[in-house]
């Protein structure tokens, strides 16, 4: 497995579907110039993680105005795009994510599983997992808080089925009197991505968005980025910057 993974670290605004697209094709063609082979996007990446729009506004997958902007994206750059959708299937919303091949094709949707009680008014909860070969390698997907799953079960399932690089778009949030210098973010991401890369010889790359968080229920919480590469040493390999307002902050790993 040799390829240049884009990581897009965007803010996302509650609801604003258009102005969200709108920086994450942003993101995609910064990226894709530098040579992204694959780009990571964050959770909910449309409508912002919990936000009620979801109730409204959701999508289908594939078909709806985000679906068919990444995957017009994926083929006029050839490249391979991983991003959270807010997903609405018939009656049901779901909180989930996509991996589109360079041909525009839908290889992969994940629904979160170990969605927080709090979002669970939002969104019903995905029951399958699955991995899939690409010519990148094997590539498994999960949604944030899928990666703590007790035992780590869904992550090292996903080793089980021989992903070489588990994906997971992600929104990770701090409370409003939440003190970096003083506890600095992510030692739960650490201790989560860490066991099952050492352990299966695997890569996890989260990608996180930045913004505040505007409607119920963690309203007044702040996603900050600080998104994470680990490496199959169990080490990271990239962070992001611990930042609540950049309205742009892009990586890539070759």
């Amino acid at each position: 497995m040799n390829f240049t993974l884009g990581l897009g670290q965007i803010l996302i605004e509650g609801g604003a579907c258009e102005a969200n697209l709108r920086r994450a094709e942003g993101a995609i063609r910064e990226l894709a110039r530098q040579g992204a082979d694959l780009v990571l996007l964050p959770e909910a990446m449309n409508l912002g993680w919990t936000h009620p729009s979801c109730h409204t506004a959701a999508e289908p997958i594939p078909g709806g105005v985000t679906c068919q902007l990444l995957q017009r994206l994926a083929i006029e750059h050839g490249i391979h795009l991983v991003a959270g959708i807010v997903e609405r299937d018939m009656a049901t919303i779901y909180n989930s994510a996509v991996i589109i091949s360079p041909s525009g094709e839908f290889i992969l949707r994940h629904r979160k599983i170990n969605e927080l009680e709090i979002a669970h008014d939002c969104y019903s909860r995905g029951t399958s997992l699955r991995a899939v070969d690409t010519p990148l390698g094997r590539l498994g997907l999960m949604i944030c808080a899928d990666g703590f799953a007790d035992q780590l079960a869904i992550s090292r399932a996903l080793a089980q089925m021989g992903a070489e690089i588990i994906l997971s778009p992600c929104a990770w949030a701090v409370q409003p009197e939440f003190d970096q210098l003083a506890n600095p973010y992510g030692q739960i991401w650490l201790d989560s991505y860490a066991p099952v890369c050492s352990e299966s010889n695997l890569w996890i790359a989260g990608c996180s968005n930045v913004g505040p968080i505007e409607a119920c229920p963690w309203k007044g919480h702040r996603c900050i980025g600080n998104s994470l590469v680990m490496g199959p040493a169990g080490k990271p390999t990239l962070t992001g910057p611990y930042n609540e307002s950049s309205a742009l902050v892009l990586h890539v790993r070759s």
